[in-house]
Order: C-alpha cells, then structure tokens, then sequence
C-alpha cells in the first residue's frame, strides 16, 4: 500500500476527521475478524485502505445528497459501512445492509455498535428483502454479481426511483454489451479512482421522470 497515494485520495474526496476515525475502528475490527470470516483476502488486507475502504468511499460520493441506502450482498460491509460511515454524522441517514450469511452479519452489527452507526442489518436473501425496503435513494452493491443479474435484484428498488451505483473491474464493458440493449436504464459510467481498471456503474430507470443523471 502507498502511503502517499491513500492520503492523497483522503484528501481528494474531502473525508473529514470524524469519518477517518470511525475508518480506523473499522480497519481494527476487519482485521481481528479476518482470521476467522474470511472478510477479505490475506493479500488485500495488506491494502485495505487503497482497495477496500477508499475504494468503497467512491460509492457515496456518486450521490452525497442521497442519505438512505441499500446495499445488497454486503459481505464485510464493502461498500455499505463506509457508506455508513460517511453519512454517520448525519441523523436523517440510514443504510440498510443485506447478507445471507449470518457470521458476517454479527460482523455487521459489531462494526455498526463500536462506530455508531445507523444501519439496519437484514440476514436475508436479496430476493427475499429488496422488494420490501422502502424510501431507498441509493443501492449499492460490490462484487457480488455481474451488472444483470444486479439489476434484476434491484429492480424493486430502481423502479421506486433508486439510482443503482455498482462497482466493477476490468470485464465491465462485457457486461454492459449484455445491459446496454435494455431500454429501460439510464447508464452512466465512472472511471474508479482507486483502482486503474475500475468503474463505478450508475444505472436509472427510464420509466420515471427524473433530473439529470447526477
């Protein structure tokens, strides 16, 4: 990890303080909990900033004024805690973290107890939950699925009127080929700035009116 490439992503999203401490907290608990939850991999723990945290601290900045989220398949809670994170000085914020798997769940809530934030944590089935959120804004979701299978999920969601913002690598444009012919969506893609053959996706539904893509 560059010392000098992490803090100057710090600096380049404008991270306050109070959002790098709880960070800290949460770097602490990944990597005690790592050894038995199999959060992230032996080597990304070695660049947890650059590759997790930061990169997951783009997802919320596609949408700032967005201040309640979904995020689907949140594993150790990448991007959906720093999302969190990020939001956790606001009180009218609120992300809701969906996981199947009940181990990485108490990951969830024992990160959302010690930095103090507003989550609600589902241990739930995407398929099961999604359709039953409400007032979602955003929904988020990392390496979970390829970009259709995604919008499938979503699609409860994105047909309210969410903005779906979903991180992907290098085999992106594959995936758009597959999405791009569905008139539905609205699609938007950003460069990462974490990671050099990374993108983040924006995807809308065409069925409601709305603003500019943000």
């Amino acid at each position: 990890m560059s010392d000098k490439r992490v803090k100057a992503l710090i600096e380049a999203m404008q991270i306050p303080e109070t959002a790098l401490a709880r960070m800290r907290i949460y770097e602490a608990l990944v990597q005690k909990w790592s050894s038995v939850k199999n959060l992230v991999s032996g080597s990304a723990l070695k660049e947890l900033w650059l590759r997790h945290i930061l990169d997951s601290a783009q997802v919320q900045r596609c949408q700032p004024d967005a201040r309640i989220w979904a995020d689907l398949g949140s594993g150790g809670g990448f991007p959906g805690l720093v999302t969190a994170i990020l939001l956790a000085d606001d009180p009218k914020a609120h992300v809701h973290l969906v996981e199947s798997d009940h181990r990485k769940c108490a990951f969830l809530r024992a990160v959302s107890r010690e930095t103090g934030l507003r989550t609600t944590i589902h241990n739930a089935r995407i398929e099961d939950v999604a359709g039953e959120l409400i007032d979602i804004e955003c929904v988020s979701a990392r390496a979970l699925a390829e970009l259709d299978t995604l919008v499938f999920w979503s699609l409860p969601l994105l047909e309210k009127g969410a903005l779906g913002v979903f991180q992907k690598g290098k085999d992106v444009q594959s995936e758009l080929t597959r999405l791009s012919t569905d008139s539905r969506f609205e699609i938007e893609i950003r460069p990462s700035i974490s990671q050099s053959d990374g993108a983040l996706v924006l995807i809308r539904s065409r069925l409601l009116p709305h603003g500019a893509m943000p």
